[in-house]
């Protein structure tokens, strides 16, 4: 299989259909849940996809050191180039690298305008990240106009973004934290442990609220499940 096969037959595409698109230029998106259930993986899994279409991605982690975030996207990319049986595996990752920056930043002395600062740096060097990954954000140290600065970001630069946070639900709702944000967050996605998988409940979809699909990962690898 060639790279433009691996992309029109990623399970990506149906996460997108079922989402409307997914998280669109300009947007945010959100996967919240219990700690290790798999946000990284499913943040890498739509990186990587981004990665494969020659765009770039800045992936900045709060919660992980930066060869753990690369060491996600080597195993996922391995694995999905054997699932696939991808020609010339080692070239194509190769390519990947070149347009992934990871960065690793302390929340308490890093706030949402340092990170944007960053990436805008990034930009006038040459790689102006077409999606932004935020992971293992804590929503509850964040200060009140932190979201809309990157809304107001990716709206400027019609970037992807997507964040990552722990967290449960209670009554089926999610923690104020979170919740005071909704405005500014186009898509909330929730994983929780299912009978078949770990499934990725939909609160919000652009507008709408709790929408049923059928999304889930794999329980073993992480990855999302094939259609």
């Amino acid at each position: 299989m060639v790279k433009q096969d691996l992309i029109e037959r990623s399970p990506v595409r149906n996460f997108e259909k079922l989402l409307e698109g997914g998280v669109k230029k300009g947007e945010i998106g959100l996967i919240a849940s219990k700690k290790g259930l798999g946000k990284t993986s499913i943040l890498v899994q739509l990186a990587i996809d981004t990665l494969l279409q020659e765009k770039a991605v800045v992936h900045v982690s709060f919660n992980q050191q930066a060869n753990h975030v690369m060491t996600w996207y080597e195993n996922i990319f391995s694995e999905q180039a054997k699932r696939k049986n991808l020609d010339k595996a080692a070239e194509v990752k190769a390519d990947l690298v070149s347009k992934r920056i990871v960065l690793n930043f302390n929340q308490e002395t890093v706030r949402t305008g340092q990170v944007i600062k960053t990436i805008k740096a990034l930009a006038e060097s040459g790689i102006k990240a077409e999606s932004i990954i935020i992971d293992g954000f804590d929503f509850s140290k964040a200060l009140p106009d932190e979201m809309e600065q990157m809304k107001s970001f990716a709206k400027e630069t019609g970037a992807t973004v997507w964040y990552s946070a722990n967290a449960e639900l209670e009554n089926n709702e999610l923690p104020q934290s979170i919740s005071r944000y909704d405005s500014q967050l186009d898509v909330i996605l929730f994983l929780e442990p299912g009978q078949d998988g770990i499934q990725i409940k939909v609160i919000k979809e652009h507008g709408k609220e709790n929408v049923s699909t059928d999304l889930k990962l794999d329980v073993k690898t992480l990855l999302l499940a094939e259609k």
